[in-house]
């Protein structure tokens, strides 16, 4: 027969295991979003990775409680300057992004 601690230690784990997978899902989405603005205007997005930064918990418009991530990444504009960049997503939608002033590249100096 299961005990009451090994369901509560069995939803714990299943809990954690849910939001970690959600979490990479949303953080794939950012990815993706941010490579595609970056390739957009001749940047490029260094090292295909962005950093966790933040995680808060905020109520939405519609009243309910989502999560506000931060992410921090880089990018370049002339293969030479790192640049940084921040998103913030709250649930799946972006709310605001962020990037430092860079050099524009001219077409016949892109990034990539």
């Amino acid at each position: 027969m299961l005990s009451l601690s090994f369901l509560f230690w069995s939803t714990v784990v299943a809990a954690l295991v849910a939001f970690w997978w959600q979490s990479d899902k949303i953080k794939l989405y950012a990815i993706g979003y941010i490579a595609h603005y970056c390739k957009s205007r001749n940047l490029q997005l260094l090292d295909q990775t962005m950093v966790l930064r933040g995680l808060w918990p905020i109520r939405s418009k519609e009243g309910s409680i989502q999560l506000r991530r931060r992410y921090h990444f880089e990018f370049t504009s002339t293969g030479e300057v790192r640049n940084k960049g921040i998103i913030e997503l709250v649930g799946r939608k972006i709310q605001d992004l962020k990037i430092e002033a860079h050099i524009m590249p001219n077409e016949q100096e892109r990034a990539h």
